[in-house]
């Protein structure tokens, strides 16, 4: 009768929607839900039926989760990369200055081991400005043809690994690297740091005598997969580790990349980055994680980065200072920040180039129209007043083929690769090192 009703447009229907709550399934399984539904009424306004609708939500759920996770790392990592800028010049001084000082100093100088140990501290501090960067998202340069199966091969013979291993020497480690596995584009040490802390977060969580397993894999997906990520549809090289040990908790999972979130021992492990980290790069090489874990049980972690077809170029041969040494070129350092302009100009003159600092763009400008330079030396960021680009786009009117390298502590952003296409060189990233900026001056000179 109300369905005839209903259907002959006799009675007026009351609609109701966005009510979510939690039922159970036939199978015994809680799962969220949304209500919906119309309650209808009579010519006298009285209540005669009723029409619900229970929609399945679980997806939507998942959705909303990792938009939320992906907007909490985007904000925390702006804070980080804003914070990393300043460190990384504050950092300058104590690497650069180091190695300025070593060259002049005699090898039998007993002040060579303390100079030595300031220049390896301040190393240490830019790592971890590195990993900032890394959640920040502009630290990873994602443009080498590497094989992960290498990388693994690496890691497991490198210093860090003998550390863990003596840490944790009843913890079993066993690899299944696939024989052919394809290449990928990407980062080599970022690569290297996220299977680092993988491995060194899989020792914690387990009791000695118990195995990690790392594998890689070529795998093409078919159809998505609905997992921690939502994996699409193609080729994909894949890099498996998976314990025995504790496993992850449902509360800690929603909490496993966010930055300083750790329940590692005080004393053996990092800054609490380690994840974040690994996420930070995952999401930089367009790759996915999923995870599948259960507590008391252990726990897989599953990245997935899309294959390149392109071959891995060969080794370049090691060079020596002599082979980036000036020969009394003029170069022009554009820097805001006085202590950076110092270091790159004493390191410049130490290589034996003629060199000429100025604080802004605009005087670099000025300095330009009645001077020249066989090259300029970019800061990217210079606050007040125009950046690097516009800088140098400036400087192109007056010499149209001016020669530039790009310096910052950010990796490259969008305004650093227009002023590359419009022919700056290579990108510097600060602290400056003298060999790479010796070798990127080097190299924009001869080319």
């Amino acid at each position: 009768m109300m369905i005839d009703s209903i259907l002959a447009g006799e009675l007026v229907g009351e609609t109701f929607s966005g009510i979510e709550t939690c039922r159970y399934t036939k199978k015994g399984e809680i799962i969220p839900v949304s209500i919906s539904g119309s309650i209808y009424r009579n010519s006298d306004g009285k209540p005669v039926g009723i029409v619900v609708t229970l929609r399945d939500i679980r997806e939507q759920k998942k959705l909303q989760a990792q938009l939320q996770r992906a907007q909490k790392m985007e904000a925390i990592g702006t804070l980080a990369g804003g914070v990393a800028h300043d460190l990384n010049n504050i950092l300058s001084g104590i690497i650069s200055y180091p190695e300025l000082l070593l060259m002049d100093m005699p090898e039998e100088s007993p002040l060579r081991k303390p100079i030595l140990t300031i220049q390896k501290s301040g190393e240490r501090a830019a790592a971890i400005v590195q990993d900032l960067l890394t959640l920040a998202r502009r630290g990873v340069a994602v443009t080498e043809v590497v094989n992960l199966n290498h990388i693994i091969s690496e890691y497991i013979k490198s210093p860090e690994y003998e550390k863990l291993r003596s840490f944790h020497p009843k913890v079993q480690v066993e690899t299944n690297l696939e024989t052919n596995l394809l290449n990928i584009v990407g980062s080599p040490v970022h690569l290297s740091k996220s299977i680092m802390n993988l491995v060194s977060n899989a020792a914690e969580a387990m009791d000695d005598g118990e195995e990690i397993l790392i594998s890689t894999e070529n795998r093409y997906i078919d159809k998505p997969i609905r997992g921690y990520d939502n994996v699409k549809e193609g080729d994909y090289v894949t890099f498996t580790i998976a314990d025995t040990g504790v496993g992850i908790s449902k509360e800690d999972m929603e909490k496993i990349f966010e930055p300083f979130y750790t329940k590692k021992k005080m004393g053996r492990s990092g800054t609490g980055l380690g994840m974040a980290v690994v996420w930070g790069t995952v999401k930089d090489h367009k790759g996915y994680i999923d995870i599948q874990s259960m507590e008391g049980k252990g726990t897989t972690f599953t990245l997935y980065f899309p294959i390149s077809r392109k071959e891995i170029s060969k080794d370049k041969s090691l060079v020596s200072i002599e082979d980036y040494m000036g020969k009394g070129e003029s170069i022009l350092v554009v820097d805001d920040v006085e202590e950076q302009r110092e270091i790159a100009s004493r390191v410049l003159k130490k290589l034996g180039y003629s060199v000429t600092s100025v604080p802004s763009g605009e005087e670099a400008v000025e300095y330009m129209k009645n001077n020249s330079a066989d090259l300029l030396v970019l800061d990217m960021i210079m606050d007040p007043g125009i950046d690097g680009l516009d800088t140098y786009k400036r400087i192109l009117k007056l010499h149209p083929n001016q020669k530039a390298i790009i310096a910052s502590g950010f990796s490259e952003t969008d305004r650093a690769k227009e002023a590359q296409r419009l022919g700056a060189g290579e990108y510097v990233k600060k602290p400056y090192i003298l060999e790479k900026i010796g070798l990127a001056v080097r190299n924009e000179l001869n080319r």
